[in-house]
């Protein structure tokens, strides 16, 4: 379409559908404007009222309602005459209302339909449905034409519709056709307990067709969109088509969690796959991911100390059913706060399962990939040289939530080359050099103004760097911490100085029902995936 824009579309009655020599022929239009052709028009965004003439006895202005005929969006319009009235509604809303005598200018059978103009420029305008009813009212004067209009769907599609816009459409939905991808069926129906399978538009209308205004959040896996599916608030989640390993994580995520029950665990409701769209339902969190509530640049806001230890026993809970409670070990491989989601009570839930790995209890310590997956601030040192995930590095970033709940901050960055001093989170060296100075309370949250139990709180800290050891033989077992938070236990001991990465690592003082990396053979890789 060129600048300006041609001169409009109208509907019509006429009594010759041929091009009239002039405009005083037996013609009544409803014209849609998108120029300012005659002084007498209002502007250049105006429906008016045309009787046997190309100028308005009736005419109104759609920007006053919002409408801009130009913006490449449908209108919906409906016009009406029962004989005396011709009303004309766009939407639900009446722009045009005038008592007429349509016999008078129109014979008694005349044709109907559309016309455009474009002048010297160009417009296209595309009709997507219309309807017509007429029928006859009273016995009056055979020469009174009565018409009731009814256009349900009578939608005014303004500069689009091009060739190169019908092709790309085209390819696209030729390539979306030829992707079935029957391993995605096979693989989540293969699964015992398999959640429930939606079909794509359902979950459009759950969401709004997935509107920005539902949008919840997003991550490095999808977006979120919340919505209203059988009456119930639910969680969607559309997994991104940058995703590198899109496919994967969402059979991960299908497969591992929807087989689990825990209240610590968020519930999958369900999933759908179509047209290459990979989406999951999940239950609502109406207070969304920790990470919200956890500053990046000061004090948390909102969080009472009682709230911080439940999330933090919560979230242990989760932690220790993947590892302990499980037919199948399931290691996590990316604990970190935005996969926290609470509840209305605030009560923590573990969520996206997308990196998620079962490995077998009986004499599988570790999963390997050729990626080193994870979160930056969250990955314990030894990934970076065996490529492994452990029970021990989902423990270190389970440390790392711990340190970050309770200090009200985020981790500030990421584990450095394994060889450098300073291969941890920048949280854990702040709270361990406090530690070290005896000053260990003064890594407290200062949005909580000291309002806090002082020996819960050393507990927290110590019990936190405790996990993000750097020997991952001296990190605890996910019963052991659960044991500490509840006052069971004492922490372990931790020494002052904070202990060098040495790899392979020291073998550990102790034994217990942990399965600890075992080997010192060092896997070579080269890809680092953050999330």
């Amino acid at each position: 379409m060129t600048q300006p824009a041609g001169e409009g579309l109208a509907f019509v009655l006429t009594a010759d559908p041929n091009l009239p020599a002039n405009s005083t022929a037996q013609i009544v239009a409803v014209e849609f404007d998108t120029r300012k052709s005659y002084p007498e028009d209002l502007d250049d965004n105006h429906a008016g009222l045309n009787l046997q003439s190309v100028y308005s006895v009736e005419q109104v202005s759609l920007s006053g309602i919002g409408v801009n005929l130009s913006s490449e969006t449908d209108v919906t319009v409906r016009i009406e005459y029962d004989g005396t009235n011709l009303t004309v509604f766009l939407g639900t809303i009446r722009i045009i209302s005038r008592s007429i005598d349509l016999s008078v200018y129109l014979p008694e059978k005349v044709h109907v339909g559309f016309s455009g103009s474009t002048s010297q420029l160009t417009q296209l305008n595309c009709i997507r449905s219309w309807e017509f009813i007429s029928s006859k009212i009273g016995d009056g004067d055979s020469n009174m034409l009565w018409v009731w209009i009814v256009s349900p769907i009578l939608a005014l599609v303004l500069t689009l519709c091009s060739t190169a816009g019908f092709l790309l459409w085209r390819r696209r939905r030729m390539q979306l056709l030829d992707d079935p991808n029957p391993t995605i069926e096979e693989a989540i129906q293969g699964s015992s307990t398999a959640p429930r399978k939606f079909k794509l538009k359902e979950l459009k209308i759950a969401t709004g067709n997935f509107n920005p205004r539902n949008k919840l959040g997003k991550g490095g896996f999808g977006t979120v969109y919340k919505g209203i599916l059988e009456g119930k608030e639910v969680a969607v989640k559309k997994v991104s088509k940058k995703s590198t390993q899109g496919k994967q994580e969402f059979i991960s995520e299908v497969t591992t969690i929807g087989n689990l029950r825990h209240r610590n665990l968020v519930k999958l409701i369900g999933w759908a796959y179509e047209r290459r769209e990979y989406l999951l339902v999940y239950e609502y969190m109406p207070n969304g991911s920790l990470d919200r509530w956890v500053s990046s640049n000061g004090p948390s806001s909102g969080l009472t100390w009682a709230t911080r230890i439940g999330i933090i026993v919560g979230s242990a809970h989760a932690l220790d059913y993947l590892h302990n409670g499980c037919e199948k070990r399931i290691l996590h491989r990316d604990i970190k706060a935005s996969n926290i989601m609470l509840n209305l009570d605030y009560d923590a839930k573990l969520g996206d399962f997308g990196l998620a790995r079962t490995i077998r209890q009986s004499d599988q310590t570790h999963h390997s990939t050729k990626e080193v997956a994870g979160t930056p601030g969250y990955m314990a040192p030894e990934i970076f040289l065996t490529g492994r995930a452990t029970v021990e590095t989902d423990v270190y970033g389970f440390g790392v939530l711990m340190l970050e709940v309770a200090c009200g901050r985020r981790p500030g960055g990421g584990v450095m080359c394994p060889d450098d001093d300073d291969y941890s989170s920048n949280i854990v060296k702040k709270v361990w050099e406090l530690y070290r100075m005896g000053d260990l309370l003064n890594a407290a949250d200062s949005g909580m103004n000291g309002d806090f139990h002082e020996e819960e709180m050393a507990r927290v800290l110590i019990l936190g760097l405790t996990c993000c050891h750097p020997n991952p033989n001296k990190r605890p077992s996910m019963k052991l911490v659960l044991k500490v938070l509840t006052g069971e236990s004492e922490a372990p001991e931790l020494p002052l100085e904070r202990p060098a990465f040495v790899w392979p690592p020291l073998p550990p003082s102790f034994k217990d029902k942990d399965y600890s990396l075992v080997g010192s053979q060092l896997t070579a890789f080269t890809e680092l995936s953050g999330r």
